[in-house]
Formats: C-alpha cells, structure tokens, sequence
C-alpha cells in the first residue's frame, strides 16, 4: 500500500558562507511512517529540520510538507506541525500536567474536560501518569524527552519532527523514549534524526542516511538491510589483530573487515560473499599464526551499522 507524501524536497540545498551544508537533498517522507534521518554529527540533519521548519531559507531547492512550500506557506504548515528540539526546555517550577495545559492554550480552545482530558491522554501516551503532578526540575533526562514528545503532540499534529530525541539518554532513558516513538505510530507521522543506528533499527519502518550533507541511502529499513549480498561474521578476539586482519583480507570471498575494542578484547567484523566458503575458512584463519586467542566466532544478520559503517567510509568521512 503507498502513502500519500508527507515531506518532498527537490535538490534541497543550503550554504553558509561558501560552505555547503546541505547539498541537493530528495527526500520522501511516507505518511503514517516512522522516518529515521540519520548521519553522524555534522551531516546536515539540523540543518535539515531548520528548513523545514521554515527556521532559515534554502540557498537553493524547493521543500513541500502536506503539499505547501516551506518557504511560502511555513506559517501555515507550523500550524500542523509538534516539533521536539534536542534539548527541550520548560519552566522548572511547574509541573508536567501545568506545562502541557499551558502548551495546549495555545492550540485549542475546547471546554476544561476536553483539556483535561487530552492531557491524560498525553500523559498516557508517554508513560508520565505517576509523575503528572510534580515539578520538572527532579525529572530525570528520559522524562524531560518524554515530556516533550508530549508537549509536541497534543494539538494532534500530522507530522511529529524530533531532533536527535535519544542522544543523550542513558539506556533506561532511551528505551522509554523509544517505546513513546514507536506508540506515536498509529497517532501521526514520525520524522527524526538521529545518529544512534540502533534506535532506528528498532523503531523506524523507512530511513535516510545522510552523510557530510549528501543523501547517500533512503528506503525501507528492510531494503536496505535486504540490499547486500554479504554475510557478517563477528569473532571476540585477544592477541595481535594486525595480523589476523592481514591474513583474513588477501581471501577473495571477504570484502570487509572492521576492528573495534569491546570490553577489553577486540571486536572483529568480516563481511563475505560466500557462507560456505566463511564458515570453512575464517575461523582457521584467524587462528592460524598462534598469535590470536578466539573466545567468541558467530554469524551475525545484516544489521543497519554495517550498512551505515560502509557507506560513510567508503565516503571518507573522517571525525
């Protein structure tokens, strides 16, 4: 089934002072989806949400949200729009129940029992029923992003844009978060950035990723994981990896191979075109110059930050 359109932009592009920022971006935003915008920092996605916000002018392309130019219409489309920035700030004294109902004068006009009851609602929406009533200032970074997802959706916007909504949580914090995008899905569409691979690996159904201001992939989360012939295997490794990798990489069935420290080993990844061929030969390889110690060896599935990892390399990006 296609979705009608929610966000378009044609060759979207945006400078400051000779740098370019964003360049030439096209971008498909079904509706009722949950749209993960990823990239390492620095890749243009704030950037991005500015414009679309009607926040600052594009240098050059052309941007529709429900089919208005965000350009001459961003008055119209804020209207219909909840937007959560990365860090979200309140009034500290009052509480989350205070702060929504003075958010919602804003937005509507109803009887005080359709107020009162859309903020229920709200609060139930993003797990803070118990915490209505006390004032923000002793809320914890999860229930800060909580309430702010909150406050972005309860004038029932059609399009819900969050900036990097996990970024600094820890993981309790983010799971909470998570779970409130992924409830959103039956409320309004989901636009959000991030550069945690795995948040979007969870909740997202389509995903751009956007690299040094370039879109460099965009589609469903199940294509793009879906898109490469190759297999990835994962050996947990103590001992010289220098040389494991050397003997690993001259074999022509293997394209890829990524180290990484982990908890005081090394974390090997070798990507493959050929199982048999892998299933045979790697972990014999890896051992063979007695300088390596395995103590874990598994085939792991396609995973989004393989995809992620080849693409902004291959890019050159540097930190």
């Amino acid at each position: 089934m296609n979705h009608p359109i929610v966000i378009q932009t044609k060759d979207l592009s945006k400078s400051f002072e000779n740098e370019n920022a964003l360049n030439a971006l096209n971008l498909n935003v079904p509706q009722h989806s949950i749209f993960g915008f990823l990239g390492p920092n620095g890749a243009g996605k704030t950037t991005t949400m500015k414009l679309l916000l009607g926040l600052i002018q594009p240098s050059a392309g052309s941007g529709t949200i429900f089919g208005k130019d965000i350009v001459h219409d961003s008055v119209s489309i804020r209207s219909s729009i909840g937007y959560l920035p990365q860090e979200p700030r309140f009034y500290e004294y009052m509480t989350a129940r205070e702060t929504l109902a003075f958010t919602l004068r804003f937005f509507f006009k109803g009887p005080q029992l359709a107020i009162e009851n859309r903020i229920a609602e709200m609060l139930e929406l993003v797990g803070l029923e118990d915490k209505a009533d006390r004032p923000i200032k002793g809320f914890s970074g999860g229930e800060r992003q909580r309430l702010g997802i909150a406050q972005a959706q309860v004038n029932y916007p059609d399009l819900l844009i969050l900036d990097e909504p996990a970024a600094s949580l820890d993981p309790l914090g983010r799971r909470d978060v998570l779970e409130v995008i992924a409830r959103l899905r039956k409320h309004t569409t989901v636009f959000y950035s991030t550069h945690i691979l795995d948040d979007v690996q969870q909740v997202s159904d389509t995903v751009a990723i956007l690299n040094k201001g370039n879109l460099v992939a965009q589609g469903s989360v199940e294509d793009l994981l879906a898109g490469g012939d190759e297999l990835v295997f994962h050996a947990t490794v103590q001992g010289d990896v220098a040389k494991a990798q050397a003997r690993i990489k001259t074999q022509s069935w293997v394209s890829e191979v990524h180290s990484s420290a982990q908890n005081g080993n090394t974390l090997i990844k070798v990507s493959v075109t050929d199982e048999q061929a892998a299933k045979t030969n790697l972990l014999q390889l890896l051992m063979a110059g007695e300088d390596l110690v395995v103590t874990d060896f598994q085939r792991k599935s396609h995973e989004l930050e393989d995809i992620f990892i080849n693409i902004v390399e291959g890019e050159g990006h540097d930190n």
